[in-house]
């Protein structure tokens, strides 16, 4: 499983968390177009989960087929240019694409905790989604 977005430091590394929460038997890994820096908004959303992404080195798709390759059942896009991208390149990969559309949470201003509703509004639909679309495992802590 890949979550990919634009710039692998907000969307597609709070899934993937997420997502190893609840399938932590199931591979998941994440990526961007571009590379961007860690997010600490998106670090404090996820941590009032209990989860911790602060050790997550955003990296790019080329850079993933480069570590470890692109060796992935599905890959789900977050974001427009993110799904372009795996479109492009499961041309020549047996993978599956869905486009999940989920809004960049920089794009809202005003104070800090009004930023980190925007943040908390995105981590909890990817929630939202991740659960509906994967059935979580017995036992496992919503």
């Amino acid at each position: 499983m890949l979550f990919a977005c634009g710039m692998n430091s907000i969307r597609s590394p709070m899934a993937a968390a997420i997502f190893k929460h609840f399938f932590g038997k199931t591979y998941v890994g994440s990526a961007g177009v571009r590379k961007g820096e860690l997010d600490p908004f998106a670090i404090a959303v996820i941590d009032e989960l209990g989860l911790d992404i602060s050790k997550h080195k955003p990296m790019t798709f080329e850079e993933m087929e480069e570590w470890e390759g692109l060796n992935f059942d599905l890959i789900v896009t977050l974001a427009p240019e993110a799904h372009h991208k795996a479109l492009e390149l499961t041309r020549t990969m047996a993978a599956d694409v869905e486009y999940w559309p989920t809004p960049d949470p920089t794009a809202v201003e005003g104070s800090r905790e009004q930023r980190l509703e925007a943040y908390r509004a995105v981590r909890d639909q990817l929630m939202k989604r991740i659960k509906a679309r994967f059935q979580p495992q017995a036992g496992s802590v919503t």
